[in-house]
């Protein structure tokens, strides 16, 4: 049973590696066009770049604010299923002291939990920004 588990662990361990080299792979030998000589960084990310694609990682559009507000929605989220969760179990308790007292720090725990994703909220959006790089 012990050496399934192994062989699966290890062929799911695997996997990524492997996609990883296929990539790595395929994208060092492509050929190079003329142009590839003369091109800039700069130019040549530009190139790379889709149409939907962010301009920059900063800003009020910028992909760091898109992935701090998913992450608060998430916590958020998460924080007020919990908070339910405590007050049913709560009120299911039926008057056990242990039954109330876990009841009690399930919520306890779900209010920390908003109020840690409000600050971290509030810090993410002083830094981007203060320190955007185009002074929004």
């Amino acid at each position: 049973m012990k050496k399934n588990i192994k062989k699966t662990m290890l062929g799911l361990l695997a996997l990524p590696v492997l996609v990883l080299g296929l990539s790595v792979f395929t994208t060092t030998f492509q050929p190079a066009t003329a142009n590839a000589a003369q091109m800039t960084i700069s130019e040549g990310a530009n190139t790379a770049k889709s149409e939907d694609q962010q301009e920059s990682l900063d800003g009020d559009t910028g992909v760091f604010t898109t992935i701090t507000n998913v992450l608060l929605f998430l916590v958020g989220a998460i924080s007020v299923i919990m908070l339910v969760v405590g007050g049913i179990r709560y009120v299911v308790s039926g008057g056990d002291s242990s039954a109330v007292q876990s009841a009690k720090s399930t919520i306890l725990y779900a209010i920390v939990g908003i109020v840690i994703s409000l600050i971290a909220y509030a810090v993410v959006r002083f830094v981007i920004t203060n320190l955007s790089a185009n002074g929004q």
